[in-house]
């Protein structure tokens, strides 16, 4: 029987016999406690009949605990040295694909429609790469994928981003735009120490259960999104100054205002007291001023 790879025995043992070198650029830090990796996949209730999608598999540690307990998985993996490694590593487990790709600009529509086929019930997770958390975590979000959720290891301190609320220091536009396609809830802390090697800071465990509706109802997506990036633009500004600067153009500040009153929203107020609701009414009372071309 093969011992677990999240040891640090072995993860030692496989980045020796590679010569394998952590390069700083792609944020690697490899996990080395089982138990944190079992806590995730149950985190994601995977079950045999679950088809995973990771991100950044690394040498395999989650990609086999998932691998254990699902139908099927498949990993995105930017860095190709880890290729020969996730072959060996991940060699007992039939279930396992590896598509050598950046996420980012992948087609993860067509690798669903390629692995998972006889699949109902589809999971993202992993262990995001600290760096680029924020753009992985939008676009999984924004493509409207056929998915019931996501769980994902990021940095403690974006986890709590996430699933702020309204009023709350850490709640700010990654907020919103997570909490309108889902529920926000942090599962898990994890501390530095079981990385190799290990990061400056703490982790979490963030599950995301996609909507399915979003929150609010909103008639042009990418306009609510544009409104909310301008209402945080600078936090120590009121919304309606972060609207004139950042919506512009300057002279339209009367048909700002009038918005902002139909809306029932408080000029002076800041963008962190807004809820998603009070969000989209105002999305939708600027639209009418300035409709899109």
């Amino acid at each position: 029987m093969m011992k677990d790879i999240a040891t640090p025995a072995r993860t030692k043992e496989i980045l020796n016999k590679y010569g394998f070198s952590f390069k700083k650029s792609l944020g690697q830090n490899f996990l080395i406690d089982t138990n944190v990796l079992r806590n995730i996949v149950d985190a994601a209730s995977v079950s045999e009949k679950t088809g995973v999608i990771e991100v950044g598999p690394g040498i395999g540690a989650l990609t086999e605990q998932l691998a254990k307990r699902a139908k099927k998985v498949v990993s995105f993996e930017i860095d190709q040295r880890l290729l020969p490694v996730l072959d060996e590593t991940l060699a007992p487990y039939d279930n396992v694909t590896i598509i050598h790709s950046d996420v980012l600009k992948a087609n993860i529509h067509e690798a669903i429609k390629e692995n998972f086929q006889d699949v109902d019930d589809i999971m993202v997770v992993a262990n995001l790469p600290y760096y680029v958390t924020t753009p992985i975590l939008m676009k999984l979000l924004e493509e409207h994928l056929p998915i019931r959720g996501i769980v994902v290891m990021i940095q403690a301190e974006v986890a709590d981003r996430i699933a702020a609320k309204p009023g709350t220091k850490d709640y700010g536009a990654l907020s919103i735009a997570a909490q309108y396609f889902a529920e926000a809830e942090r599962v898990l802390t994890v501390p530095a120490t079981v990385f190799v090697p290990q990061p400056r800071v703490d982790s979490a465990v963030l599950r995301l259960t996609i909507r399915k509706e979003p929150a609010v109802n909103v008639s042009d997506e990418s306009y609510f999104f544009q409104v909310f990036h301008a209402c945080f633009a600078n936090r120590r500004k009121t919304i309606l100054n972060n609207l004139v600067h950042n919506l512009g153009p300057k002279e339209r500040k009367p048909e700002i205002e009038e918005a902002l009153d139909e809306a029932g929203i408080d000029p002076k107020r800041r963008g962190e007291t807004l809820s998603l609701e009070e969000f989209a009414a105002l999305s939708e009372s600027l639209l009418k001023r300035f409709p899109r071309s």
